[in-house]
């Protein structure tokens, strides 16, 4: 199983029963997962991705991943959070690697124990990070936000928050601009709406900016309203890979669960386990061959991001590919599992029960459906994706 330890893991496996102790606790009680985050802090897995010669672990995408799904497997909502962090410092970290220096900042503060969150979700915009409805003024020494955003996770331990608003008035023509507000700036509010269905100890509550000031030196990139960049690639693959992998590991967990659950029911009708019920037997055959296309297609992707090879313009609907077939498969697979397993995962002290409320999250993470069909089938196509008017 792609869950056991590997030669590089920073987690050991008496840590993450630990954290698999506590994720009802902090999902009943709708609590951050602070626990899970001190002993990650610790551990040095917020820096695994940082590279080796600024003191890192050197972490490719293909590895991260790995560490992500493992630690999913028994905590998925703590690798939810955690994600956040880690995708700033994997898009810092392959920028450095390419040569470009631009965020080398964000690696060394990263080592120094500043903790990365993710500020692109917004209600009323269908196209996150290329668009946005909160706006951006430039004022003297760096730039004001304002406007809403929301699935803010980490929000009790973030210290740089990456946001991006529209700056309309930019000279040449409106831009969209990058940066990340220091914690104990001023014109932010982070207002606590984080009540939620499942993922409930991400804590990703909303964050109000009300002129919020980011620093020029906190500004990253500056790009045409729409517009696209390594940068903004970045975002794609260390963010919804991330996510794809977590949703992996949730997939992974119900399969053991079902597995266990199932051996160890009986029934009058049978002299044995429901184990050797030929229906029970057809539906777990359809959960892991569900199950089992889903590995092979998220490793393929994030090595091939990682060893650089160049699919150009088609590496965005590559991406967003393999997050869908994720988050879809676990989807389905955790509702397998708990009809496999019975009426006892409807209790709230069933693990299973938790997981089928987690794993409806993944389709709300970007992109969604709509958006990834038209990303993917446009790609197909040879339709641009700025193309105007974007359909007709």
């Amino acid at each position: 199983m792609d869950t056991m330890m590997t030669e590089r893991s920073t987690t050991s496996d008496e840590m993450l029963k630990h954290f698999a102790g506590r994720v009802g606790t902090y999902d009943r009680d709708n609590r951050f997962f602070q626990e899970d985050f001190d002993d990650l802090k610790r551990a040095g897995y917020l820096t695994i991705n940082v590279p080796k010669e600024l003191g890192g672990q050197g972490f490719t995408l293909a590895e991260v991943c790995r560490e992500q799904r493992r630690l999913a497997y028994h905590a998925p909502a703590t690798a939810l959070g955690i994600n956040m962090h880690l995708y700033w410092v994997g898009i810092a970290a392959d920028l450095w690697r390419a040569g470009d220096r631009s965020m080398e900042w964000v690696l060394k503060e990263a080592m120094a124990g500043e903790v990365f969150a993710a500020g692109h979700a917004e209600r009323g915009n269908d196209i996150p990070v290329l668009l946005s409805t909160s706006t951006a003024t430039k004022v003297e020494g760096g730039f004001t936000f304002t406007g809403r955003k929301m699935f803010g996770s980490l929000a009790p331990v973030w210290t740089r928050y990456g946001l991006h608003g529209l700056w309309a008035d930019a000279p040449g023509g409106p831009q969209v601009v990058h940066g990340f507000l220091p914690r104990n700036a001023k014109g932010y509010r982070i207002v606590e709406t984080w009540d939620t269905l499942g993922m409930r100890a991400t804590r990703s509550d909303d964050v109000l900016l009300e002129g919020a000031f980011v620093p020029d030196n906190y500004m990253v990139r500056f790009l045409p309203a729409g517009g696209a960049d390594a940068f903004i690639v970045a975002v794609f693959a260390w963010a919804l890979m991330g996510f794809a992998n977590i949703y992996y590991g949730m997939a992974q967990r119900a399969r053991d669960l079902a597995i266990a659950s199932v051996k160890s029911k009986s029934s009058m009708g049978l002299t044995r386990s429901m184990a050797y019920h030929p229906g029970i037997q057809h539906g777990m055959a359809d959960l892991i061959m569900a199950l089992d296309p889903i590995g092979p297609h998220l490793e393929q992707v994030a090595l091939e991001w990682s060893t650089g090879v160049d699919h150009g313009a088609a590496w965005p609907a590559r991406i967003i590919s393999a997050k869908v077939h994720a988050v879809e498969a676990c989807f389905k697979i955790v509702d397998m599992a708990m009809e496999l397993s019975g009426g006892t995962g409807m209790f709230k002290a069933s693990e299973l029960e938790r997981l089928f409320r987690d794993a409806r999250c993944g389709r709300f993470h970007p992109a969604n459906a709509i958006l990834a069909h038209e990303i993917v089938g446009k790609t197909a196509l040879g339709i641009g994706l700025g193309e105007q008017p974007r359909w007709g």
